[in-house]
């Protein structure tokens, strides 16, 4: 493989990207889940509230720094690896990063002071609007930056002035179609990877049997969440690949695998595509599904990748199976989610070891998820940087060589698997500590046999 450095920046906004979009997908969720939380707290003063609150606030701030820290790499990137694309987007790129500084960061910024030393010194409600408003904020931040990715996607409101794009209509940028399913995909995708870690740390505790009290709230919870999300996240991941299949027809057939245009088309399950023949092997398919899928028919006409022109084509093995390890951990969040709902109806839940060992290792779905989404969606994209504006080769910083971006590459490797593997174990730390109450002991730091119902049945 030769390295240049047009590769070389793909691979290291890759590997940042990879690395950053891990603590957004977690803090997003974490903020919304502290201020329910709290809000519980307020609303019927159970005590077990706050410790699980102030144990999942720790983690919070960690994460979040960690999120602040890999972020601000990301913008850097514009300048330092991509000079080019950001001198003929800027106009429009530039307000969104800073819209995104001016009002959700700032907003982020303003209350987390308060939400981390400020409980005993402003007034409870106050408190709890402090978190509602660190939440708001997350998700504010997800806004403005799915609406800069949505407008690479599928470029809308813009005019060529002078040879840059300036804007003509910011309506269209930030509320176009593609935003309004694209924001929803992610902030749903973040919740539910906050909901599987909620219900991997309870059936972890479970498993320990220790925390009860906690573990219980983590679990009941973290099911109920994830269990009602989930069908609406699948349902709107639908409808985000009909835009796919509308605006970017190139993508749909490498995700698909779809070599030769179709009529029926049908639907491949598993396969291993071979770009060099263009077939799939071992292919397992369904006649006429994917007509179905694509236009909801069963005998639409889909094209194939023989319809664009060879320089135009996104490559095929990648998005085929992200899209696919995307939509399996959606499928096992399903399956877990509802399944532990019968089992806590049954009354079952936490006594069954089998069920809470595979809810604590399914832990890395929603971030699994989140990352094959978007290696689906910025593979699926290319050729292009901008789709049908500009390609990724002319994006480049033009006096880029290839021994600089690999040296950047390198140094930021070494750089984010350190801190990654000093955060990482620092919350592991956290986690194995678990709740704690400021005046005494969790009712559940050492283990005890499980509550039983009066019948003798095991409890919860």
């Amino acid at each position: 493989m030769d390295f240049d450095a047009v590769l070389l920046s793909r691979l290291q906004f890759a590997f940042v990207v990879t690395f950053h979009i891990i603590f957004p997908s977690f803090t997003i969720g974490i903020a919304a889940w502290l201020a329910t939380i709290e809000g519980m707290r307020l609303a019927t003063g159970n005590p077990i509230y706050r410790r699980v609150f102030d144990l999942w606030l720790k983690i919070f701030a960690v994460s979040f720094g960690m999120g602040v820290v890999t972020g601000i790499v990301m913008a850097f990137q514009f300048g330092t690896n991509w000079s080019a694309m950001s001198e003929k987007m800027g106009p429009i790129q530039g307000p969104l990063l800073a819209y995104e500084s001016f009002t959700a960061f700032l907003l982020e910024a303003t209350f987390l002071g308060v939400m981390l030393i400020g409980r005993d010194r402003v007034p409870p409600l106050f408190y709890w609007f402090a978190c509602c408003m660190v939440a708001l904020g997350t998700m504010a931040s997800s806004f403005w930056i799915l609406c800069n990715n949505s407008w690479m996607q599928v470029p809308l409101g813009h005019q060529f002035v002078d040879g840059k794009l300036i804007p003509a209509d910011w309506w269209a940028i930030t509320t176009g179609p593609i935003v309004r399913l694209r924001w929803p995909h992610m902030l749903l995708g973040a919740f539910l990877t906050t909901g599987m870690s909620v219900i991997a740390t309870g059936a972890w505790y479970r498993l320990r049997d220790v925390h009860r009290a906690e573990s219980r709230v983590m679990l009941h919870w973290g099911l109920a969440l994830v269990a009602v999300l989930i069908p609406i996240q699948l349902l709107i991941g639908h409808f985000t690949g009909d835009y796919v299949h509308k605006y970017q027809p190139a993508k749909f057939a490498a995700i698909e695998a779809r070599w030769k245009t179709q009529q029926p088309a049908s639907e491949v399950l598993l396969a291993i595509p071979d770009p060099a023949q263009q077939r799939n092997l071992f292919a397992i398919e369904i006649p006429y599904l994917g007509s179905f899928i694509a236009s909801g028919t069963w005998d639409s006409r889909e094209v194939g990748l023989e319809s664009f022109p060879e320089k135009d084509r996104p490559p095929v093995v990648i998005p085929f199976f992200t899209f696919r390890i995307m939509v399996g951990m959606g499928l096992i969040m399903l399956a877990i989610s509802w399944f532990g709902l019968f089992l806590w109806w049954r009354r079952s839940l936490e006594v069954t070891r089998w069920f809470l060992w595979i809810s604590f290792l399914a832990f890395p779905t929603g971030f699994v998820a989140v990352i094959a989404g978007w290696y689906t969606a910025e593979v699926g994209r290319q050729p292009w940087i901008v789709y049908g504006l500009m390609r990724t080769s002319e994006a480049i910083t033009p006096s880029l060589t290839a021994e600089v971006a690999l040296f950047s590459l390198i140094c930021y490797a070494v750089v984010y698997v350190t801190v990654f593997s000093f955060g990482a174990y620092y919350i592991y730390k956290l986690l194995r500590e678990g709740p704690r109450d400021r005046d005494r002991p969790s009712e559940s730091a050492t283990p005890s046999r499980p509550m039983a119902f009066a019948d003798g049945r095991p409890g919860e």
